[in-house]
């Protein structure tokens, strides 16, 4: 087996690895880049058409928002995931659908008054509905053959409502092997999902490090902290918003809030409004409450069977229409305002940090990990003004962060993940992470013993022979487009110069024979030689 990494490597986002097999081909995730692109990353190197199948580790997209892409151009196979992450795919690709509609639109209103080409939505919904239509239900713990040659299990790794690492069997000339993918591993004493279980044995491992050089700090009391945070907000006059993913941090939170009200922890503003600005999030909402209860930690699932729905309150506002997010921003009385994306690239959030970033009064709470150059990251890290629909905005709000409720372990975290494993792997390889992050984590688990590699994109390594094939060298993504826009400017020069020697050719009518006989040799025996 040929294993190829293409996306997230040395970066977060983008998740996407392609295996070979006896032949066949599939894939482990399939996710969008999000953020700024760090380093070039390799295409798929095989036509969708002929990939058999795809493994999702779960739903985010940075693991699934590309599988409509692989629908376009004409994969036909089956995407096998857990039930939980198939009905969130449900929601999550068929609203990236709509971003992409939406800024396919507002691009070509761009281009039709500049006069530009028009702009071509990465996929469809058409797109969407085929590789919906494809995802194949499984049961944690089950084996599942998806290949004469490989089977499959999917174990709940904590991360999110349906996430999984996968163990992936393949067996070529008589001999198995086993290779187990971590997907994201989960951050442990989380509210709502299970803590991550380990798994036995594997002879190569592929393991995340978004925090494989840091360490979380010592589990806060979160429902606490938070109250602190919403009422010295409001006692200032100001609103609380949280930049939030709309599946799974969205209902973290809500859990939180709902225990806030219970105990009356936010004193002096009694019966407070908290708005879901997210129809997206709404919809995830109902996936958990419906979801199997084993699928949820024990806590959540006594809640559930006292009959109190974990993530409702008085004074919960879900907002669906555009007006009605419109609206909450002319509310003047103090709010929690709940938005996605969770990294502010895109949707509701950014109104709502048009009204609230310039506000002394105002609190931005972030509450999951910000990538390397999004807008998150940005205000995270102390930016005085950022840009919001062409409007230059000062950040005066106050910026915090509600520590350890970061869905990904930490370094002590994937280190106690890993040692559940029987005996160490043959092969250790690091993913998923920003650059510090896995080059340290690497070197890390090399200090322990461990055979470990971080490879660039377009690495490919051999399972049964126990090596690497190919181990490239990462190309920073700004050198690459320089090299790129230098080979489009040499490209325009070749066809002007083209264009020149057609109308020196045209000019030639009524010339001596012999003359435009010997030309034509010419040209023809130029055209000969650089086929």
């Amino acid at each position: 087996m040929k294993i190829t990494f293409l996306g997230a490597a040395h970066e977060v986002t983008g998740s996407l690895t392609l295996l070979e097999t006896n032949g066949h081909k599939f894939l482990v995730d399939c996710g969008m880049e999000q953020g700024k692109d760090i380093f070039e990353n390799q295409k798929l190197p095989v036509s969708p058409a002929d990939i058999d199948f795809v493994l999702l580790t779960h739903a985010h997209i940075d693991h699934s928002g590309n599988l409509p892409l692989l629908a376009k151009g004409g994969f036909k196979g089956s995407v096998y995931a857990t039930e939980a992450t198939c009905s969130l795919c449900d929601i999550m690709l068929r609203d990236s659908t709509h971003i992409q509609l939406f800024e396919a639109e507002w691009q070509n209103r761009k281009a039709k008054r500049s006069g530009k080409k028009p702009y071509e939505p990465l996929y469809t919904m058409e797109d969407t509905e085929v590789i919906l239509s494809h995802m194949r239900p499984c049961v944690y713990g089950e084996t599942v053959q998806v290949l004469e040659n490989v089977e499959i299990r999917f174990t709940d790794i904590g991360h999110l409502l349906g996430s999984a690492c996968i163990e992936i069997w393949v067996t070529e000339n008589g001999r198995t092997e086993k290779i187990v993918f971590s997907g994201d591993v989960g951050n442990i004493n989380r509210p709502i999902v299970n803590d991550p279980k380990t798994v036995a044995d594997a002879d190569c491992v592929v393991i995340e490090s978004t925090y494989g050089n840091r360490e979380h700090k010592e589990h806060p009391d979160n429902i606490n902290v938070l109250a602190e945070i919403i009422e010295r907000t409001f006692k200032r006059g100001g609103n609380v918003v949280i930049p939030s993913f709309a599946v799974g941090r969205t209902q973290e939170i809500l859990y939180y809030i709902r225990e806030i009200k219970a105990q009356g922890l936010v004193r002096g503003f009694d019966g407070f409004s908290v708005y879901v600005d997210s129809p997206l999030a709404e919809e995830a909402t109902k996936i958990y409450i419906q979801c199997n209860i084993d699928s949820v930690d024990a806590e959540a699932a006594q809640l559930v069977r006292q009959g109190i729905n974990p993530f409702w309150f008085d004074g919960l506002v879900c907002s669906k229409t555009s007006n009605e997010s419109k609206a909450i921003n002319d509310d003047p009385n103090p709010k929690v305002i709940i938005s996605a994306s969770g990294m502010c690239e895109a949707g509701r959030i950014r109104h709502h940090l048009k009204h609230n970033l310039w506000r002394p009064e105002s609190t931005v709470l972030f509450v999951g990990y910000q990538a390397e150059g999004t807008l998150g990251r940005i205000i995270f890290e102390g930016a005085k003004k950022v840009k919001l629909f062409s409007e230059e905005v000062e950040v005066k709000a106050e910026i915090c962060y509600l520590a350890g409720v970061s869905g990904h372990a930490d370094k002590n975290g994937l280190l106690s993940w890993l040692s559940g494993f029987e005996k160490k792997p043959r092969q250790v390889i690091v993913n998923h992470g920003d650059d510090d992050s896995c080059t340290d984590f690497a070197a890390e688990l090399g200090r322990l013993g461990y055979n470990a590699t971080a490879p660039f994109s377009g690495s490919v390594y051999n399972l049964f022979e126990g090596e690497f094939e190919i181990l490239t060298q990462g190309i920073p993504a700004i050198k690459a487009m320089q090299a790129k826009e230098r080979t489009n400017a040499l490209h325009d020069e070749l066809v002007y110069t083209a264009e020149q020697v057609l109308d020196f050719v045209k000019a030639c009518k009524g010339r001596a024979n012999r003359d435009i006989t010997n030309m034509t040799k010419q040209l023809n025996a130029f055209l000969k030689k650089n086929k």
